[in-house]
């Protein structure tokens, strides 16, 4: 048995099912101990494709995706689609290859001191010289990635080593206990949320990375809290729930906005800053907080807990519910906000204007996919409307890349998602300046045999650029292109193509595509003035006193 043949059982060992990667000169004798493997090999189009897969699987199972590549520029190909798994809290182990030993100490083809490069991205990176230290690597590889916050990991595999006879066998995997919170804390963090007048509970990624969305429904329900989420919390309250008030992390004001400038209290559940800056919702530091989390408070000074509440989410949450005194409590100011949210939602429902309002696109969206379906959102001008419209019924219904906030993560992230959950309905959004950047990995969902829906926000630009130089300089610059057909280029794929020139065509066309047993695309015209008009609309909102 090689080192290969090793690390290879020992990926096994650790329930891997997929490797998402690209063939090289220097991962030659992995990929020949993946021939005898359970694991499935998928051979992406590009590395950064690869990784953003392996990003996705993460986030979706909770066990960490693995991607490989060779070295040189394949490795630094990897690094967008590592850096953001890192930043949004996926768990996720980059293979990559590497010149032999005998090679490292001068100027050789193609290296890179890859331990070093992938450190700052990364929880930690381990290069493997003795074949024999294999399982130890992988193991803790596995364990750093998924333990809290859970994020990027990265082995690199030197080609020598790589087939030198090793010994050794997997480890066996241990099982982490749960942590639970201080009494003194649960008790001080009860008292602070029986005696808020307007308390307002905002939700994070981390809820649902600890599968807490039942106790956080229950928690409150139970007290009567009104519930904003970040763009990586849609789903853990449900969105037809009361007491909802849908996405908060806009960088513009919004309607939730006056709930934060009303509130005396903020429970922060699962909360991460990087989602969205507490600087943006209490900018003095004033606001009282409450931090309820698997891990403690980051250190930032406008996010400075009064309780911090450390342990498993679910426990603490449902602990909080029992030592809680609410009774004879009026509504939270922040349940005034619902109404004045669901209208301006609703008023889009018939809208039938031509190129489509991002809110009509997204609302006619939401009522074609199920409850259980998945939303991938790529970054652009159209995830700040996703984030603000589309609404979730269940965690993870709605992948969000808000940490790093990449580029090009929709397609791939869209093929993840259809093999973890073969039988959901699975659509991509994105801009056609996302759609370009990874639209290679079509190929790919189609060799694979995962079918999805890619639906390309079409306005010829960066449209998030455009917006943000319209409010800061009135005018715009060096952000306009040029499109192919996109609907030839999907025939050309051997996938069908759609383009929508009418708005009344949206939504049969987007069951149409739904119901395909091939990936589609779908070419969507989009009338981003609507971008300018909310920003012109959310500096009048005006809160009530």
């Amino acid at each position: 048995m090689n080192t290969a043949e090793l690390l290879v059982q020992c990926l096994e060992n650790e329930g891997v099912k997929y490797i998402f990667g690209l063939p090289g000169e220097e991962n030659l004798h992995i990929l020949e101990a993946l021939k005898g493997s359970s694991i499935q090999f998928v051979t992406c189009r590009h590395e950064q494709g690869a990784a953003f897969m392996a990003d996705v699987y993460g986030r979706l199972t909770g066990q960490a995706g693995v991607c490989l590549s060779t070295l040189g520029p394949g490795a630094t190909n990897l690094m967008t689609g590592v850096a953001d798994a890192n930043l949004d809290g996926a768990p996720l182990i980059a293979i990559t290859g590497q010149v032999g030993t005998d090679r490292m100490h001068i100027e050789s083809h193609q290296y890179l001191d890859l331990v070093a490069m992938f450190a700052p991205v990364t929880k930690w990176g381990k290069q493997i010289v003795r074949p024999d230290n294999t399982p130890e690597i992988v193991r803790k590889a596995f364990k750093t990635a998924q333990t809290e916050k859970p994020g990027a990991v990265h082995i690199d595999v030197p080609e020598n080593i790589a087939a030198m006879p090793a010994m050794g066998k997997p480890l066996h995997k241990n099982t982490l206990d749960k942590t639970y919170a201080a009494f003194h804390n649960l008790e001080q963090a009860a008292a602070l949320i029986s005696q808020a007048e307007n308390p307002i509970v905002l939700v994070g990624n981390g809820a649902i990375r600890a599968q807490a969305s039942e106790s956080l429904t229950e928690f409150a329900t139970q007290l009567n809290l009104p519930v904003a989420n970040t763009f990586m919390g849609k789903g853990v309250i449900r969105y037809t729930h009361p007491l909802a008030l849908w996405s908060v992390g806009l960088q513009l004001r919004d309607y939730i906005s006056c709930g934060f400038d009303r509130t005396d209290l903020v429970i922060a559940v699962g909360y991460d800053l990087v989602e969205y800056s507490p600087k943006k919702w209490n900018a003095t530091g004033e606001i009282p907080i409450i931090h309820v989390n698997s891990t403690s408070a980051e250190i930032d000074s406008s996010y400075i807990p009064a309780v911090e509440v450390v342990g498993d989410i679910s426990d603490s949450l449902q602990e909080l519910t029992r030592r809680c005194n609410r009774s004879g409590k009026p509504a939270p100011y922040a349940l005034s906000l619902r109404d004045e949210i669901h209208a301006d939602y609703e008023q889009y429902a018939k809208d039938d204007g031509f190129p489509l309002r991002p809110q009509k696109l997204i609302y006619d969206l939401r009522h074609a996919l199920k409850d259980e379906d998945i939303l991938i959102s790529d970054v652009g001008a159209h995830k700040m409307w996703i984030a603000r419209h589309y609404h979730c019924a269940r965690p993870n219904t709605c992948l969000i890349s808000n940490g790093f906030a990449a580029m090009g993560i929709a397609i791939p992230g869209a093929i993840a998602a259809k093999l973890v959950y073969p039988d959901r309905h699975i659509v991509a959004a994105t801009g056609d300046g996302g759609f370009m950047m990874n639209m290679q990995e079509l190929e790919t969902a189609l060799r694979l045999k995962t079918p999805f829906v890619t639906l390309i926000f079409n306005d010829g630009g960066y449209g998030l650029i455009e917006w943000k130089q319209l409010q800061h300089f009135g005018t715009s610059s060096f952000i306009k292109f040029g499109n192919p057909d996109f609907v030839k280029l999907a025939e050309s794929m051997g996938l069908k193509g759609y383009r929508i020139t009418d708005c009344s065509e949206f939504l049969p066309t987007l069951k149409e595509a739904l119901a395909q047993e091939v990936p589609c695309v779908i070419d969507c015209p989009v009338d981003y003035r609507e971008n300018i008009l909310f920003s012109q609309k959310s500096g009048a909102i005006a809160c009530q006193t």
